[in-house]
């Protein structure tokens, strides 16, 4: 299991990659258990009222959460790719460049 986190602003969203073997959480809309690969991760965007407020940077803004969408992978390196663009996203929805994210890959044991 990899944990693949996005920082930036003061904040940060992680998410997680589950690898062959390992059993990612299983609800409606999950992908197929055959998928080898499957990324797990919040989605969100900015509103103009309600939902919750996060701070990024100097700024306060109200984020509203999508449920998680995941998305099966057939090979590593596809799913890292698409994680991280997915983390970049988030932040890009919230105004925040997508240079400025600085996204980390971790053992879900260096993550804790």
């Amino acid at each position: 299991m990899l944990h693949i986190r996005g920082s930036a602003g003061g904040t940060g969203l992680t998410g997680t990659l589950y690898e062959p073997g390992e059993s990612p959480p299983s609800f409606k809309g999950a992908p197929d258990g055959g998928a080898p690969y499957v990324w797990v991760c919040d989605a969100f965007y900015e509103v103009e009222s309600g939902g919750q407020t996060q701070s990024i940077g100097d700024r306060e803004v109200n984020v509203a959460f999508e449920s998680p969408m995941p998305q099966g992978f057939e090979d590593r390196d596809t799913a890292i790719e698409a994680a991280k663009d997915h983390v970049r996203t988030q932040f890009a929805r919230l105004g925040v460049a997508e240079a400025a994210v600085e996204v980390t890959v971790l053992q879900a044991e260096e993550a804790r």
